[in-house]
């Protein structure tokens, strides 16, 4: 790896400053909290400035906010965004550190398709392809991505009187008992499925957001029983949290945190 290059840094890192507060600085503000010498925040201020990375705040002399520079960056780079592509790195990379099969997911009606897979490298494991469809309900993945619509929304897609069809003895059925598991998704901010698709297998799936923090798709881990566990559980939630977030990021995400 080559050598990083300190001026080129400080730029960014006084870019990166404006993703906070009210998305105005001045120089004095970025002198603090960046601990940089005054001299030379006003020369990469200038510089930037001039690249139209940042431009003067109209009516608030000495104050900046972000140029037209960083939006085009963005826009080009929103343009190459392949959803299933980058779900299909991200699931790997999970993958790789848990050994079992992960999948990303998008919802069509009430359905899922798998867009991504990853298999487990274990004899056993959960047989399943990437364009595969599934009914939303009996999958982590689907109640994920059911618990991220608005009511109306949810309310249209599955009424009271809905038939909900069972893949498994363990497969809710009742749309009361779908809408009540489905708020404890939406609390939690994780989904748990237990051998409600395949009588071998339960999975755990987290959220998968857009640039506007919308949920776009949702990432999942399935386990065959036999290496299911409840001490595994707490380390698959946070594992998908993070492979869900990772993948979010690379959509344009930026979390609250």
């Amino acid at each position: 790896m080559g050598r990083l290059v300190p001026a080129v840094t400080r730029a960014l890192d006084i870019l990166e400053l404006f993703l906070d507060g009210d998305g105005t600085l001045s120089a004095p503000d970025i002198v603090r909290r960046l601990q940089l010498p005054r001299t030379t925040v006003h020369e990469l201020v200038t510089t930037l400035a001039a690249r139209k990375y940042i431009v003067p705040v109209a009516g608030q002399p000495g104050r900046y906010r972000l140029g037209v520079r960083p939006y085009q960056l963005g826009a080009r780079y929103a343009e190459h965004l392949d959803l299933a592509a980058e779900g299909q790195q991200v699931a790997r990379s999970v993958a790789e550190t848990c050994d079992e099969t992960v999948h990303v997911a998008i919802l069509e009606d009430t359905d899922v398709i798998y867009i991504a897979k990853v298999d487990s490298t274990h004899a056993v494991r959960m047989v399943s392809a990437a364009g595969r469809r599934l009914p939303a309900h009996c999958t982590s993945v689907g109640k994920m991505l059911l618990a991220s619509l608005p009511e109306r929304e949810l309310a249209a897609r599955i009424p009271d009187d809905a038939e909900l069809v069972a893949m498994t003895p363990n497969s809710i059925t009742d749309p009361a008992a779908l809408r009540e598991a489905l708020a404890e998704i939406r609390a939690r901010g994780i989904a748990v499925e237990s051998r409600e698709s395949n009588p071998d297998v339960s999975c755990v799936a987290a959220p998968v957001r857009d640039r506007t923090g919308q949920v776009v798709a949702a990432l999942s881990i399935s386990v065959p029983m036999i290496r299911w566990s409840d001490e595994r559980l707490g380390e698959l939630e946070q594992l998908a949290a993070k492979g869900a977030a990772e993948l979010s990021e690379r959509l344009g995400h930026r979390s609250a945190a």
